[in-house]
């Protein structure tokens, strides 16, 4: 073979790879950031759908009930309520998952609320678990989903004074949520990020060494119109400065995942006068609870039994 049949060869390979790279650039990668039911992405996917059952999570101590919730454009979301212990409970609280886990990741959380005299409603947020839901808007559909929850639990369940705990992407929902609903009366938010588009600039820069923002926020912006969503409005920190109801954020010194830079600047731009920072020491991303101990959760405890008296 001559060295111009393999140099021609080899141009064609180079050209073919760069428009099949250009291909997945375009159309792969945004549907990674936002699409959560596609065989593609399932591939990469660590968490299995749980289909959960009464029978399944039943704890005699425990008076339990599935919810199934009707959201504005017409998906089903689960969502499993644990009734507090007390026959007069104290509050509601709405708990919201990470991007790893679903309203299962909370079962001994609700039984710790329950027995301290707080009902709560583990959801399956749009997407993920038993939800429905093709794309995970990061806050823009999923606030309105958490604003149809809370009509179910006040008309349909007869709850009150709701409050609203969440992990993560959960917990940007409760900066996101708390801002254009009243009706939340206290939120607690744990490591949170400030807006999506930092968010993905951190997760390239992390992943290559390099400041890609030009690239990452392309994507975004691609992954929003994948999603039919503003990528832009995807930002908890803006949401946050509209959060006047009593707040707890919450932040391990260790996340390398979210910088706890992103936390306190979340924190700083809340606009309530009851509000208070929290930073666990030596904790991560996703290991506050036990970094923290008995401890971390006395401190919750004390958040929410001051202010479920207000």
């Amino acid at each position: 073979m001559t060295k111009n049949r393999i140099a021609k060869i080899l141009k064609r390979t180079f050209i073919i790879l760069f428009v099949v790279g250009l291909l997945i650039f375009y159309f792969i990668y945004p549907r990674l950031i936002t699409e959560r039911r596609n065989p593609i992405i399932e591939i990469f996917k660590t968490q299995k759908v749980i289909s959960s059952t009464l029978e399944q999570n039943d704890n005699s101590k425990f008076k339990r009930k599935k919810l199934t919730i009707t959201t504005y454009d017409g998906l089903k979301q689960y969502a499993i309520l644990t009734y507090s212990s007390l026959a007069k409970p104290k509050g509601t609280i709405i708990l919201l998952h990470g991007s790893s886990h679903t309203k299962e990741h909370f079962l001994d959380l609700s039984e710790f609320l329950s027995i301290n005299g707080f009902n709560s409603v583990a959801l399956d947020i749009r997407g993920f678990g038993e939800s429905e839901g093709q794309f995970f808007t990061y806050g823009i559909k999923e606030s309105k989903d958490i604003q149809k929850l809370i009509d179910d639990l006040i008309n349909e369940e007869g709850l009150s004074n709701i409050g609203i705990w969440g992990q993560s992407i959960g917990g940007a929902l409760v900066l996101q949520t708390m801002g254009v609903d009243q009706r939340i009366k206290y939120g607690i938010s744990e490591s949170a990020y400030t807006d999506l588009k930092s968010n993905i600039q951190g997760f390239f820069q992390r992943h290559t060494g390099y400041n890609l923002a030009l690239i990452s926020d392309f994507l975004v912006d691609r992954a929003g119109s994948v999603g039919d969503f503003d990528a832009d409005d995807a930002s908890p920190i803006k949401y946050a400065k509209s959060v006047t109801q009593p707040i707890l954020v919450i932040h391990g010194d260790k996340d390398i995942a979210i910088n706890i830079s992103e936390g306190k600047a979340n924190f700083s731009n809340i606009k309530s006068n009851d509000k208070e920072f929290i930073e666990v020491e030596s904790a991560g991303h996703s290991d506050l609870w036990e970094v923290g101990g008995d401890k971390y959760f006395n401190q919750v405890l004390t958040f929410l039994n001051n202010n479920s008296t207000k």
